[in-house]
């Protein structure tokens, strides 16, 4: 097993690129089973995420050749309707094969997902969506089936806006007969990628990035060619880097749209945010100011960056307090923050944070993907030298992050533990 090796105190100075992003890339990827054919992704990272789609894709029968950072998928000779429980429980993303399959084969078994400990996910607004588009839907032994021998289009209401329910719906109802309308819907910039790959496939979709989105059923999609969008929450994660270290970076991939919550928040601790031909460069300040944030569903700020904003507001002078409106249980990092010296309370789905003048790197263990980035933050602001174990979440989400920050001037690597 591996650990990250962390000699904290060097501002990040310099340029990085940002990889395409995860959370679009698996969607994309399922949605390739839609189609009879061959289709080619491009700007795909390379992550244990992204294995397992892949792996999962094999199992089904599809013909995957991955070359660097593109993927061409032969979905020609599909030949499962099931994703087993040993690919599905180590990715949740792994349930957006469900409504693809249901929709090109009329059939789909697929196991309930798992994924990381940070809070019930679970996937009813996905199935209810399913049975009003005319699915029957049952449990059995951990699996989900689905059947129909037609999707019909239906106006859904989602209770609260699902990224995955959202994915799972397009791609069901791009294949349903007649219009289908998704009202709550997620509007993520993930959601608009995968709306814009379908609609070049042959899909019929409108107002994906609001709350409204439609869907006209088509009879048939052509095979997919398109590339990834950069990964807005890698992107975050360099800014809030830069900005911990007092340093002066350039992140290449980073979209002002993408980031406007958390861009306005860190002008709010006192860092310089400038856009760039194709980036942002982010400057950090020398003290940092203590700021409040809450979390929401997209345009607000996004839960996946609320372990990285907490490790830098360790560091600012004086008090703030963090709410967590989406997982109830993603302050699994605290304890391990507070192994570094941070002074950090916690009052029900809401966390009190202390500056702490000066940090001291410790043994610690990630427990979820953005717990791991939090920590390898947190480690390159802080004293001596930080270990961050179970750095398998880290391989889920961020491509030779270490890499990167080696190449801004972090004293970090990676090592057999």
């Amino acid at each position: 097993m591996e650990k990250i090796v962390i000699k904290g105190g060097q501002p990040l100075r310099g340029e990085v690129q940002v990889s395409g992003a995860k959370n679009s890339a698996l969607p994309l990827l399922f949605a390739t089973l839609l189609a009879d054919g061959v289709s080619e992704i491009s700007n795909v990272p390379a992550l244990r995420d992204i294995n397992t789609a892949v792996r999962l894709l094999r199992e089904l029968g599809a013909e995957v050749d991955v070359s660097g950072d593109r993927c061409v998928i032969n979905g020609s000779k599909i030949r499962s309707i099931e994703a087993p429980y040993d690919l599905v429980k180590t990715m949740r993303a792994s349930v957006l094969v469900l409504g693809p399959l249901l929709a090109r084969f009329g059939h789909a078994r697929v196991s309930l997902p798992g994924g990381c400990a940070i809070g019930a996910r679970p996937i009813n607004l996905h199935l209810k969506g399913l049975e009003a588009l005319g699915a029957t839907i049952t449990l059995d032994h951990g699996y989900v089936e689905a059947t129909a021998d037609k999707l019909r289009g239906a106006k859904i209401s989602f209770d609260l806006p699902t990224v995955g329910g959202t994915e799972n719906l397009l791609m069901a109802a791009a294949l349903a007969e007649g219009e289908t309308v998704l009202e709550n819907a997620a509007r993520e910039p993930e959601i608009v990628q995968l709306a814009d790959a379908l609609n070049s496939m042959g899909a019929m979709i409108e107002g994906a990035g609001t709350a409204i989105i439609k869907i006209q059923g088509v009879d048939k999609l052509e095979p997919l060619k398109c590339s990834v969008i950069p990964d807005r929450i890698e992107a975050g994660t360099f800014m809030i880097a830069a900005v911990i270290t007092s340093g002066d970076v350039l992140v290449h991939g980073a979209v002002s749209a993408d980031q406007e919550a958390l861009i306005s928040k860190l002008i709010e601790v006192g860092a310089t945010i400038t856009p760039e031909a194709d980036g942002l460069r982010v400057v950090g300040p020398k003290k940092m100011q203590p700021v409040d944030i809450r979390t929401s569903v997209f345009p607000g700020f996004p839960t996946d960056m609320q372990a990285q904003f907490m490790a830098l507001m360790t560091r600012a002078e004086g008090t703030s307090r963090i709410s967590e409106t989406v997982f109830e249980n993603r302050f699994m990092h605290v304890c391990e923050l507070q192994r570094m010296g941070a002074d950090i309370q916690i009052d029900g789905h809401s966390a009190i944070i202390r500056g702490t003048k000066q940090m001291t790197g410790a043994p610690v263990m990630a427990t979820d993907l953005r717990a791991s980035a939090s920590l390898i933050i947190a480690g390159l602001a802080a004293e001596n030298t930080t270990e961050v174990s179970r750095i398998y979440h880290l391989d889920r989400g961020y491509e030779k992050i270490e890499k990167k920050l080696a190449a801004l001037g972090a004293k970090i690597w990676r090592e057999e533990e």
